[in-house]
C-alpha cells in the first residue's frame, strides 16, 4: 500500500534513508550522507503533501517524494517539456532489507500515474553519477539522460537529469 507520509514517521523514514546510506557506501557509491536526506528535507516534504510511503503489514519499507518544485539546481538543464508543469522525483528509498522485491518499480508506477492523472507533461529527477544500478533502474523505465548538475555538499561527483515524457 503506498499513502502519504505523516509527521511522527519521519524517524522510522530516516532509519530506512540511513540503511540506504550504509548498503550505498558498502558498494563504494556515497550518495548520501549526513547532510542528505535530512530530517528538515522530510517534515518539508511532508507539510507540502509530497511525501509518500509504501508499507507492507502496517511496517515502511520504503518512501519517495513526488514534488510540483522545481530545485534552482535544475534551471541549467535543456529539459525536454517547457518549465512549469511537471513533477519531480526527490528521496526514493527501500530499505535494503525488502530491496529487489520491486517496491521501487511500485512506487515509480505510482509516481508516474500520479503526475499523468494530475495533467503534468513529465517525471523529471537525478540520480549519483557513481550509482551506474540507479541508472539502469531510470533508463530501463524510458527515462532520458539529459545534462548533468552538482550538490556539493553530497558529493564532488555530478547526479545525472533524466526526463520522462508523459
Amino acid at each position: 500500500m503506498i499513502r502519504p507520509a505523516k509527521i511522527s514517521e519521519i524517524p522510522n523514514i530516516l532509519s530506512i534513508t540511513r540503511a540506504c546510506a550504509i548498503k550505498m557506501e558498502q558498494n563504494g557509491i556515497y550518495q548520501w550522507n549526513e547532510h542528505y536526506p535530512s530530517e528538515a528535507a522530510f517534515i518539508n516534504d511532508v507539510e507540502r503533501g509530497e511525501l509518500y510511503v509504501i508499507l507492507d503489514n502496517g511496517s515502511i519499507l520504503g518512501t519517495i517524494v513526488v514534488s510540483t518544485f522545481m530545485d534552482d539546481e535544475y534551471h541549467p538543464i535543456q529539459w525536454l517539456t517547457p518549465n512549469g508543469n511537471s513533477t519531480y522525483i526527490h528521496r526514493l528509498s527501500i530499505h535494503p532489507d525488502h530491496q529487489g522485491k520491486g517496491l521501487a518499480q511500485q512506487l515509480m508506477d505510482f509516481a508516474e500515474a500520479y503526475s499523468k492523472d494530475q495533467h503534468f507533461v513529465s517525471v523529471r529527477l537525478d540520480t549519483f553519477s557513481q550509482n551506474h544500478r540507479n541508472q539502469r533502474f531510470y533508463e530501463q523505465r524510458g527515462y532520458q539522460r539529459l545534462g548533468d548538475i552538482f550538490f556539493p555538499k553530497q558529493s564532488p561527483h555530478p547526479f545525472h537529469c533524466y526526463e520522462l515524457v508523459l
